[in-house]
């Protein structure tokens, strides 16, 4: 990616309106919560997300989370529940995440959910966030701001040593005060503790009347990323095909005939924000499906990572399982 100029944004209400307006232009801003320093992008934005893997280095697309201002904004991307209500009275804002059902018109890009039918939401209570996020009205996908494997970033100099020349920029308003990533909450019949975090699971449970069901250490389910077979379309999937065999649809990538084309110029953060979107649009259509070669450098490797998890033998789950949400992120 060709380096840019990081600005370096005051928590004023000149910085406050600037990182706002670049977030509304598809760019990417560091921002402070109060657990870590998040690297935002608006969350309808499918190249948005994209670039924030792209500048994190990040080897696969994972689910994140979308930070919002209220539980009202929250609402108008998940399905809520008595259970998401009971919660967030009680600790939005602040350092919890609630993984709910996504709804289907809220525009969120499959980037942020990773193709799942839930989607990760939070309302963060450090004044700098929320400022953001209120001027800007929309939610903002924002994991860790540092490269992807370091360690998460508490002040706006760490963010720097890691992403300067990568983001357009970053706001300092000095360090984090919890200092590690929200705990997250799947909020089903079941509520179901999906990561420990800067929020007592005691206190959560004091809210609720009842234990938080556990993932087992051993678990190999806990996470979207963990599945071989996953994102995967119903029919069969043919990868690094330079054509499709009769009966098939073929996904293409560059200046190639096909069905559907992650990005006819061969732009790998274009390819990305489609990925999702187009295999469910190619999956509708009940075919085989097969799917042009993908350079394996930059954010190609995280598409044919999911690639290869699209195209794997399926194994027999449920699809509930399957589908269960923890979130690395914020």
């Amino acid at each position: 990616m060709e380096p840019v100029q990081t600005e370096i944004l005051k928590a004023d209400s000149l910085g406050l309106d600037r990182a706002a307006a670049l977030l509304a232009q598809g760019a990417l801003v560091a921002f402070p919560t109060e657990t870590v320093y998040g690297l935002g992008g608006d969350a309808r934005n499918g190249a948005a997300v994209a670039a924030i893997y792209q500048a994190k280095g990040r080897p696969s697309f994972n689910p994140l989370i979308a930070h919002v201002a209220s539980a009202e904004v929250a609402r108008r991307y998940v399905q809520w529940s008595e259970t998401a209500e009971k919660l967030a009275r009680a600790f939005w804002p602040g350092p919890l995440t609630m993984v709910l059902p996504l709804r289907n018109d809220g525009g969120v890009s499959e980037l942020v959910t990773a193709g799942l039918d839930t989607l990760a939401v939070r309302v963060p209570a450090h004044p700098a966030a929320q400022a953001i996020l209120t001027r800007l009205d929309a939610p903002v996908a924002a994991p860790s701001a540092n490269p992807s494997g370091r360690i998460s970033p508490t002040t706006a100099q760490h963010v720097l040593n890691g992403l300067q020349g990568r983001i357009a920029a970053v706001l300092d308003d000095g360090p984090c005060g919890v200092g590690v990533e929200s705990t997250i909450v799947g909020v089903t019949e079941q509520p179901t503790l999906l990561r420990p975090g800067g929020l007592a699971c005691e206190e959560i449970e004091t809210v609720l009347g009842r234990k938080l069901n556990r993932r087992e250490q051993d678990e190999p389910l806990n996470a979207p990323g963990q599945l071989l077979s996953h994102y995967a379309p119903r029919a069969q999937v043919r990868l690094n095909a330079d054509h499709a065999e009769p009966g098939e649809l073929l996904l293409g990538f560059g200046d190639m005939e096909c069905d559907l084309n992650l990005s006819e110029r061969g732009d790998l953060v274009e390819a990305a924000a489609r990925l999702f979107g187009h295999l469910h649009k190619l999956d509708a259509q009940g075919k085989p499906i097969a799917i042009a070669p993908v350079p394996m450098n930059g954010l190609g490797l995280a598409i044919n990572d999911r690639l290869r998890r699209a195209a794997a033998p399926r194994p027999k789950l449920a699809p509930e399982i399957i589908r269960r949400s923890g979130i690395g992120l914020l």
